[in-house]
């Protein structure tokens, strides 16, 4: 490569490896187009050995089929890939021995930092990878009074908007379908909405399993029974999907029937039929933040505003 490049091995070191020498614009542009030509690809693993770093970072998802997380996984992939960084994909699926057996292999793995989307916090592991030598930030929810770095969404503000949102149109009692528990970022939306419908015991709370088919039952039972309310906020875009499906099989009309809002905002919720009226989770903003604080040049900040999007599900016109 360095006689194609017509340079020295010196000099073709410091243009593949960025360093230690600076190298002439000029030169760099020949070195880089006769690797191309040559099909050189650089040696992570020789690369690692001398600079003690991967340039790999482990992701560990909560449920890597759920659309929310899927889309999360996106934009922090997106984020590492700006600081050069390849991502290593581990899916916990919602098991908090699974996510611990995660974070273990990689850090034998020797990863140069991990980011966990944890959905219940699970155990903090921030004493481990400090003992490795590896940072951690958890996005979405972390362990409580854990001390690793936390990036989540302002879900109290997200909550209370959808709750008066329902309200201007008219609807005096707001029920709320959380999860089976009330464990993870769903509790603290759960007790939001307990706070904004204080008092009205016309506003009732439904659980159900973090699925369509879940939803779906229970909206179809519900409905047989009499017992569907008129208006609804849905813990994830999952089960509000799901009440879409079921209110559709009893032949019930959304927003007519009844009117729904969700609180993930994935990009599927715009396709629904009828689009899904949801608080959209900043998931670019908390994987950027995510990502900054892993490599120290970001600094914590308040927890990001979930907008509403306004569209059919509620009872607008759009």
């Amino acid at each position: 490569m360095a006689r194609k490049a017509g340079t020295s091995t010196a000099v073709v070191s410091y243009v593949i490896n960025d360093g230690p020498r600076p190298v002439a614009a000029a030169t760099r542009e020949r070195v880089l187009a006769a690797a191309a030509e040559l099909g050189y690809r650089p040696n992570r693993i020789a690369r690692a050995l001398r600079s003690r770093t991967t340039g790999v970072v482990g992701l560990v998802l909560a449920d890597a089929s759920n659309p929310y997380f899927g889309a999360l996984a996106r934009h922090v992939e997106q984020a590492l890939d700006r600081h050069d960084r390849l991502t290593m994909i581990g899916n916990a699926g919602y098991s908090a021995a699974r996510q611990r057996h995660l974070v273990d292999r990689f850090l034998d793995a020797r990863v140069d930092g991990l980011i966990i989307v944890s959905a219940d916090g699970a155990d903090d592991v921030a004493a481990l990878t400090a003992a490795a030598g590896v940072p951690v930030v958890y996005v979405h929810h972390g362990p409580a009074g854990g001390r690793a770095r936390v990036v989540a969404a302002d879900n109290h503000h997200a909550v209370h908007e959808a709750v008066a949102h329902l309200r201007g149109h008219g609807h005096r009692h707001i029920a709320f379908l959380s999860g089976p528990d009330d464990g993870g970022p769903v509790g603290l939306r759960r007790a939001a909405w307990s706070a904004a419908v204080a008092g009205d015991p016309g506003s009732v709370l439904l659980r159900c399993d973090y699925s369509r088919a879940a939803a779906d039952a229970l909206t179809r039972r519900l409905a047989g029974e009499g017992a569907l309310p008129r208006a609804l906020v849905a813990a994830t875009d999952e089960q509000a999907i799901g009440v879409l499906s079921g209110a559709w099989s009893r032949g019930l009309d959304v927003p007519g029937g009844i009117a729904l809002i969700s609180l993930d905002g994935t990009p599927e919720s715009a396709h629904t039929a009828p689009a899904l009226t949801a608080t959209r989770q900043p998931l670019r903003a908390m994987a950027e933040q995510a990502v900054g604080l892993l490599f120290d040049d970001a600094s914590r900040a308040p927890a990001a505003r979930a907008p509403l999007a306004v569209r059919r599900s509620c009872g607008c016109q759009k």
